[in-house]
């Protein structure tokens, strides 16, 4: 949604120039806890320690699904896959220290099923984590909307079990006072 949402908000305000920078959330959250950025798009919910001093608003919630090596046995012919049929593939994950509640989101997928992943690789930008799904490393569980990066040798399929949904939201300093800022996220409310 974010590329739609960008197209449209510099349609109405040409004026403004929106400077985006890749990010992870713990980089994120110190830096919007300095004042060093205006924004940033985190998974929620935030951490306690920045809870008093940011306000958030949800842009996208969406389940995780599956990311495979396309030539698994254990995928043909299925629209969806238990994940106790790739229980001995290793897991490619993000490391906790850099996005706690993801990372604990699909431990805890892991746990509810009965099972413990081996954590194959870690990774901290998704592409890199599609990457390593391509080239064999191992199985990922990533938001629903990252299976539009379409990668040769990758398969998406929904898990049979139900999985935890994954929100995304915007997070800004309560006390930033920035009319741009304030008009961005009015009309983020506008289009969610």
């Amino acid at each position: 949604m974010l590329p739609a949402f960008l197209r449209e908000f510099h349609g109405h305000y040409p004026q403004v120039q929106i400077e985006l920078r890749e990010a992870t959330s713990d980089v994120q959250l110190e830096e919007l806890l300095q004042g060093q950025v205006d924004a940033g798009l985190l998974i929620l919910p935030l951490p306690d320690k920045a809870q008093a001093e940011l306000d958030f608003l949800s842009v996208l919630s969406e389940p995780l699904i599956l990311a495979a090596p396309e030539d698994l046995p254990a995928l043909q012919g299925k629209s969806s896959i238990a994940l106790a049929d790739l229980a001995e593939m290793p897991l490619i994950i993000f490391p906790r220290r850099l996005a706690p509640v993801f990372h604990d989101a699909i431990l805890a997928y892991f746990r509810a099923q009965g099972l413990t992943p081996r954590i194959g690789q870690e990774a901290i930008q998704m592409q890199t984590i599609i990457g390593l799904v391509s080239a064999g490393m191992g199985i990922a569980l990533v938001p629903q909307s990252v299976s539009n990066l379409k990668r040769p040798g990758v398969a998406y399929r929904p898990l049979a079990a139900a999985t935890p949904w994954i929100e995304t939201g915007i997070a800004w300093r309560r006390d930033n006072t920035s009319p741009v800022l304030h008009a961005f996220l009015d009309s983020l409310r506008k289009n969610r």
